[in-house]
């Protein structure tokens, strides 16, 4: 069995949620990258963006991944947005473990995101509810080519998280 998952998804789409309420199930410890490099740098995710610029936030996620893929405990892994679509990241991630595809709407995420939850994301500040689904759709399909690489794809889109967690087990026991 394995003893990494790599939760894998566009932003806002429940991966924390989903790695909380998995490794509590299973448990094993859990990790959100996002909030790793936060702890690493002591700034956020958005000034890391402003102030260092997208390609040192995407080293420091691979430096997150690699770094997990060597600890010998098993781990729930929720990632970044874009981790998957940089370099070899999703790759790497197969290799590693069950890396797993959370995939729901632009319609579906905008409606589960909070105004904070916007606010905290660089790419989603300031946009109408109109341009914020756009700019998902677009986004989304940009970045499926990666997504759709994991070993397993969730249509998240009606199903419970319970479901969901359960459907991943069955997955790591078949």
């Amino acid at each position: 069995m394995t003893s990494k998952i790599f939760l894998v998804g566009y932003m806002g789409c429940g991966k924390s949620t989903l790695a909380k309420r998995l490794a509590q199930r299973l448990g094993w410890c859990r990790v959100d990258t996002d909030t790793r490099i936060e702890e690493i740098e002591g700034a956020s995710v958005n000034d890391i963006f402003r102030y260092e610029g997208e390609e040192h936030f995407r080293r420091m996620e691979r430096e997150v991944v690699e770094q997990l893929i060597a600890r010998e405990e098993s781990v729930v892994v929720s990632t970044g947005g874009g981790l998957p679509t940089w370099g070899d990241n999703m790759e790497r991630m197969n290799e590693a473990g069950l890396t797993v595809y959370i995939r729901r709407s632009a319609e579906k995420i905008a409606s589960r995101l909070s105004p904070y939850g916007r606010q905290k994301r660089p790419k989603l500040r300031g946009l109408s509810d109109e341009e914020l689904v756009a700019f998902m759709t677009q986004n989304m399909s940009e970045r499926a080519p990666w997504y759709e690489q994991a070993r397993l794809i969730l249509d998240a889109e009606e199903a419970s998280d319970e479901e969901l967690v359960r459907t991943i087990l069955n997955a790591m026991n078949g």
